[in-house]
C-alpha cells in the first residue's frame, strides 16, 4: 500500500496539469460554441497595443484593448479580446493583433465587437478559437495528462506486491513474481505494443511544433542549423512505423503463451515446453528459440543513471514444429550447465539476474519476434513431457540451419594448390555505417565548439569520443579475414581495405584444438546477440584465428564443423600419444563472463 500511495503522489501533478488543460482547451471550445449567437455590433477603441514580458528564456506578449459600444439604446464598455486570456508567444497573433488594434485607434476607425443579447455587458473582439493555441495545450493536456493517468492506471491495477521473506515463497521464490503462479507464461509483446504507441505518441506530441519553430527560426535569423530540429518528426514517424509493425505482430500471432517442461526451468537440468500459435502449419517454417541467462544492473550515477544488460550465457535452437490441426504447436528444450545465475523473481534492486526466452521466425508477411522473462532455477530437473526424437529432430534442423549460414558467410575458392577462405569486408554493414554516421557528426561538432565557439576542453572531449567511435565503426566496416591452406601450412591474414595488417600461420600437423570464445555482445531491443570467433590453437598454445563475425554459440559451433571439414583439421583426443602439453586443455568454448 505504501507504494501504491507513493505512486499516487508521484503521478497526481502530472494528471493534475491534464485536467487543467482539458478545463481550459474545453473552455475555449465552449465559449466559442456559444459566441456564434452573439451579435456584431460597431465599438470605438480607447485604447489598444500589446504588452512584452520578458522570462529568462524567451518574452511573451498579450494584446489588450478598451472599447464602447451601444446596443439597444445602451451604452457599455468592454476590454475582452479574444478566448482565452493571458500572454503568450505561440506564433504571432497577440502582436498582430495589438498592432492592428492600435492602428485602427490611431486612424480613429471603429471595430467590430461580438455582443452577448442576453447579456450585452459581455462582449468580445475575436471569438474565434486559435488552433495554434488549442494544440500546444492539447500537447500538455495528452502528454502531461496521459502520463499522470497512465502512471495511476499502472499503479492501482499493478497485482499487491508479495513479501519474499513469508514461509510459502522461501521453498518456491519464484512464487513472489505473480506471473510465475504455475500457469502458461505470457509475453511482453502486447505491453511492448501499447508502449510503443504510447511513447510514438508522446514524443511526437512533443515535437509537434519543431518544424514550426524551425521554419521561424530559419526566416526571421537566416539560422540554418534549426534544420536539425527536422529529425524529430521523422524520428516520430519511425517510432509510428514501428508501433505498427508490432500491432500487425500482435493481430497476426495473438498472445503466445508458453508453457514450461519442467516447471520452473532447471539450472543443471532442462528449460524446456511448448509454445502454441494460432498459425497454420507449415513444414518449411523454421522457429528459432534463444535462451539468454542476462545481469541487469544500474550504471552511472545521479542523473546519468540508466539500466544495461549483460548477457552472460546463451544457447540457441530450431524448435521442433507440429500441427495442432487448428495451428502450430512449437516444440523446445535447452541443456542448461550447473553453476548460472538463478532468476530473480523480485526485480526492484538495482541489481538482478533474468533469463529470457526469444521465440523469431521469419515468415510471408508479417516476422514472428516474442520475447518471455522465464523463471529458471537450480534444480537439476529434466523433462518429462518432450521426447527425445522430436528434440534430435529440432537439433538435425538447427545444425542444417546454422550450416548453411556459414557457408553464405564465407567465401570458398580451391585453385587445385590451395584453398582460400574469405570473411569479407562490409559485414554488418548497416551497423557499423550508422556508428561511424554517429561518431563522424560527434567529431564534427567537438571540433566546431573546441575551435569555433572557443569551448576547448568540452569540445575535445566530445569530439574525441567521436572520432573513436567513427574510427572503430570504420575498422569494422573495412576489415576482412583471409585464411589459406597450402600443403601442410595454415596462414591467417587480416586486411584493412585490402592491405594486409597482420598474418599468422601454423602447420596442419601442429593443430591440437578449436577454441570458440565470445569476444563481442551486442543488444537491440530486448535480443541479445553473441559474436563468436574460432581460433586454431597448436600443442605450443600458439593462436591462429581461422573465423570470426558468427552469430550466436550454435554459428560458432557449426564453424568448427565448417572449418574442419574445409581445412582437413581435427582435434586431438589423446595428447599423450602426441608428445604434446598434457597442461592444454581440451575443450571448444572457452569460457563466458
Amino acid at each position: 500500500m505504501k507504494g501504491r500511495i507513493l505512486g499516487t503522489l508521484f503521478a497526481l501533478p502530472f494528471f493534475g496539469v491534464g485536467v487543467w488543460m482539458l478545463w481550459s482547451v474545453g473552455s475555449d471550445f465552449a465559449d466559442a460554441f456559444e459566441m456564434r449567437g452573439w451579435a456584431p455590433v460597431e465599438a470605438s477603441l480607447t485604447s489598444a497595443g500589446y504588452t512584452t514580458s520578458s522570462g529568462d528564456d524567451s518574452d511573451t506578449y498579450e494584446a489588450y484593448a478598451a472599447y464602447t459600444y451601444n446596443y439597444l439604446g445602451q451604452t457599455f464598455t468592454g476590454d475582452r479580446v479574444g478566448l482565452s486570456s493571458g500572454g503568450d508567444n505561440i506564433g504571432d497573433y497577440q502582436r498582430d493583433t495589438g498592432n492592428y488594434l492600435s492602428g485602427m485607434m490611431s486612424r480613429g476607425q471603429s471595430i467590430t465587437v461580438w455582443v452577448n443579447p442576453d447579456n450585452p455587458a459581455e462582449s468580445i473582439i475575436d471569438p474565434s478559437l486559435r488552433w495554434g493555441l488549442v494544440g500546444f495545450k492539447s500537447i500538455f493536456l495528452l502528454v502531461f495528462g496521459g502520463v499522470g493517468l497512465g502512471l495511476l492506471i499502472a499503479v492501482w491495477r499493478s497485482p499487491k506486491k508479495r513479501d519474499k521473506n513469508l514461509p510459502e515463497y522461501r521453498e518456491l521464490p519464484w512464487r513472489v513474481n505473480p506471473a510465475w503462479d504455475g500457469a502458461p507464461i505470457r509475453s511482453g509483446s502486447k505491453l511492448s505494443m501499447w508502449g510503443m504507441w504510447a511513447f510514438a505518441a508522446l514524443w511526437n506530441l512533443i515535437s509537434a511544433p519543431t518544424p514550426f519553430i524551425a521554419y521561424r527560426e530559419i526566416v526571421d535569423s537566416d539560422n540554418y542549423l534549426a534544420l536539425a530540429a527536422l529529425l524529430f518528426p521523422l524520428v516520430g514517424i519511425l517510432l509510428i512505423s514501428w508501433a505498427i509493425k508490432l500491432t500487425r505482430e500482435w493481430r497476426r500471432f495473438g498472445a503466445t503463451p508458453v508453457t514450461l517442461d519442467p516447471f520452473p526451468g532447471a539450472i543443471g537440468g532442462h528449460v524446456g515446453g511448448t509454445i502454441d500459435l494460432n498459425l497454420p502449419y507449415d513444414s518449411s517454417y523454421r522457429f528459432m528459440m534463444t535462451l539468454t541467462s542476462i545481469h541487469s544492473y544500474i550504471s552511472g550515477s545521479g542523473d546519468d543513471r540508466t539500466r544495461k544488460e549483460n548477457a552472460r550465457w546463451q544457447e540457441e535452437s530450431v524448435a521442433h514444429a507440429e500441427s495442432t490441426g487448428t495451428g502450430t504447436r512449437l516444440v523446445f528444450r535447452f541443456d542448461v550447465p550447473e553453476g548460472l545465475n538463478e532468476s530473480d523473481a523480485d526485480q526492484s534492486d538495482d541489481s538482478y539476474n533474468l533469463w529470457r526466452l526469444n521465440l523469431s521466425a521469419e515468415l510471408p508477411g508479417t516476422d514472428l519476434d516474442r520475447d518471455f522473462e522465464i523463471p529458471v532455477y537450480a534444480t537439476g530437473e529434466t523433462s518429462k513431457h518432450i521426447s527425445d526424437a522430436q528434440i534430435e529432430r529440432a537439433s538435425a534442423a538447427r545444425d542444417t540451419h546454422y550450416d548453411t549460414r556459414i557457408r553464405d558467410l564465407v567465401q570458398v575458392t580451391n585453385d587445385g594448390l590451395s584453398k582460400s577462405l574469405v570473411y569479407p569486408a562490409g559485414r554488418n554493414a548497416v551497423s557499423n555505417l550508422m556508428g561511424f554516421t554517429i561518431g563522424a557528426v560527434f567529431a564534427a561538432t567537438g571540433y566546431f565548439l573546441a575551435v569555433q565557439e572557443g569551448h576547448a576542453l568540452f569540445g575535445t572531449v566530445f569530439g574525441g569520443i567521436g572520432a573513436i567511435v567513427a574510427i572503430a565503426a570504420f575498422y569494422m566496416l573495412c576489415k576482412s579475414l583471409h585464411v589459406v591452406k597450402q600443403g601442410n601450412v595454415i596462414r591467417s591474414t587480416r586486411k584493412i581495405l585490402g592491405i594486409p595488417v597482420r598474418t599468422r600461420e601454423m602447420r596442419v600437423s601442429d593443430f591440437y584444438r578449436f577454441e570458440v570464445d565470445s569476444n563481442l555482445s551486442s543488444q537491440k531491443g530486448n535480443k541479445h546477440v553473441k559474436h563468436y570467433t574460432v581460433t586454431a590453437i597448436d600443442h605450443e598454445a600458439n593462436e591462429v584465428r581461422l573465423g570470426e563475425g558468427f552469430k550466436g554459440k550454435s554459428a560458432g559451433d557449426a564453424a568448427v564443423r565448417f572449418l574442419s571439414q574445409e581445412l582437413g583439421l581435427v582435434e586431438v583426443t589423446d595428447k599423450s600419444r602426441h608428445g604434446l602439453n598434457t597442461s592444454l586443455p581440451l575443450t571448444r568454448t572457452a569460457p563466458e563472463a
